[in-house]
């Protein structure tokens, strides 16, 4: 029987003719799509030892948290970090210092830096004092608590001066007690103030033998590691052998060492690097084959994906830092000197501690160090593990990069001291009982815990972008 073709076979024909290059380009551009993507294959589902997921902490960061960290960074209380350079390598002698213009750090001019960042406060001696008095850079042990006229003439003289001598042995007291809490080693000298937005971390061409030794000492010396673990970086693969604590550790670090590649690749120097040219100008921007290289399975040993998920590993932990302290950090002045620009500063670090705060799935520490004196043993291990390594930031041969990552260890370690110093566990509910001397943070601690987690914000942001630029 012959069959006439209908008006219907007709459009279905033509329809088909039209579809047909669609269907056979969108089958192909699935297929590439799947393997331009496997830089991200693991990065979904829930994050390892903590309870959410990527998705959301993507949502999360890229929508609330990052556009607020971008307005607040630029603020003069946390543009400016006071940072020693010139600290010498305890490690090792040839430091291999970058030739190369674009690892240079210019510091500020004293005339640069606001009027309230240029004295140093001592710890609780100045609590009661408004800000512009606590803050004023001049020797402030000449001024004595108490006078002479604290004394009852009827049951005689008595001196309740305290000399210049004393306070300075009770700085010392202090730095002592302090330091059996910290997780970074102080620097023996105070440094210079760098403006971070005029130096912004990027990358200057610093590589090869050097770098590779900072990282290669991090992990094989100081890194907890499991057991028959022969690679220079631990495979993500054996570390569910060892506890909690150890994991842990090395997972803050791996994401710390992803977060600082992504930066690299996001503002990679695409013009020449050559280091005769006088005038510092160079071109930056997104290189997704140097993405691809340090990130994807191919290249890595599969453990790129890993380290791009211990990133959000990092990023929880600091933010729950921030929601620990936040009590504190509400309290604290950020006082530059400027009484309207200060007003906004706590305004707008009020406003995040508030969205940070309302994260319902924060990283849990309370679960860790919990087995008695052969916890307290490993707690001392991990915060001398991690002094170590901020003392390996001094052998970094770039200025630049010593500067960025002396900044985000120091960030990192003051995360670390909220966490588990144990000072920061008891909030009392008014500031009449508040201890400023149990619960004291620097303000270069400051400053470098909220610009680490900056750093890594800006990290998840651009990998958003790294991933839209794969697709």
């Amino acid at each position: 029987m012959k069959i006439e073709p209908s008006e219907n076979m007709f459009r279905t024909l033509i329809l088909l003719t039209l579809l047909l290059p669609s269907i056979v380009y969108c089958n192909y551009f699935m297929t590439n799509n799947e393997k331009n993507d496997q830089c991200f294959c693991k990065l979904k589902g829930s994050i390892d030892d903590c309870s959410c997921s990527v998705d959301t902490v993507d949502y999360f960061n890229n929508m609330k948290i990052y556009p607020r960290l971008q307005s607040l960074l630029v603020r003069d209380y946390f543009r400016f970090y006071k940072v020693n350079l010139k600290q010498e390598c305890p490690f090792w002698t040839d430091d291999s210092k970058c030739a190369m213009r674009y690892c240079h750090v210019q510091p500020c001019q004293d005339e640069d830096i606001p009027d309230g960042l240029k004295g140093d406060v001592l710890r609780n001696i100045h609590f009661n004092e408004s800000p512009v008095d606590k803050y004023k850079p001049i020797n402030q042990f000449n001024d004595c608590l108490y006078s002479a006229k604290d004394h009852n003439k009827e049951l005689g003289y008595l001196n309740t001066t305290i000399s210049s001598e004393n306070y300075k042995d009770f700085e010392l007291w202090q730095q002592y007690d302090d330091a059996q809490d910290n997780f970074c080693v102080k620097e023996s000298s105070p440094g210079e103030y760098v403006n971070l937005l005029l130096n912004p971390e990027r990358y200057t061409g610093y590589k090869g033998p050097s770098a590779h030794r900072i990282w290669r000492s991090i992990y094989m010396e100081n890194c907890f590691r499991p057991e028959n673990s022969p690679h220079n970086f631990i495979q993500s693969s054996k570390i569910n052998g060892m506890c909690l604590e150890k994991r842990v550790f090395y997972r803050v670090i791996s994401g710390l060492h992803a977060s600082i590649n992504i930066h690299l690749c996001a503002k990679y120097l695409l013009s020449p690097k050559d280091s005769l040219a006088i005038v510092p100008t160079g071109q930056w921007g997104p290189n997704l084959q140097e993405f691809q290289n340090r990130f994807s399975p191919e290249t890595t040993g599969s453990e790129g994906p890993n380290w791009l998920k211990n990133l959000y590993f990092t990023y929880l932990l600091e933010l729950r830092a921030l929601a620990k302290a936040a009590p504190y950090l509400e309290r604290e002045e950020y006082y530059t000197g400027n009484r309207a620009h200060d007003n906004d500063t706590r305004l707008a670090i009020n406003d995040i501690l508030a969205v940070v705060k309302s994260f319902p799935e924060h990283f849990n520490e309370s679960v860790m160090f919990t087995g008695g004196a052969e916890a307290l043993l490993l707690k001392e291990q991990f915060r001398q593990h991690f002094r170590n390594i901020s003392r390996i930031m001094d052998c970094v041969g770039c200025d630049k990069c010593k500067l960025w990552g002396k900044l985000q260890t120091h960030g990192l370690g003051t995360a670390l001291k909220i966490l588990f110093s144990g000072k920061f566990d008891r909030w009392e509910p008014t500031l009449n009982h508040f201890n400023k001397k149990t619960f004291f943070l620097e303000r270069s601690e400051i400053v470098a815990l909220i610009n680490a987690f900056g750093r890594l914000s800006e990290s998840i942001f651009e990998l958003d972008r790294f991933r839209q630029m794969l697709r």
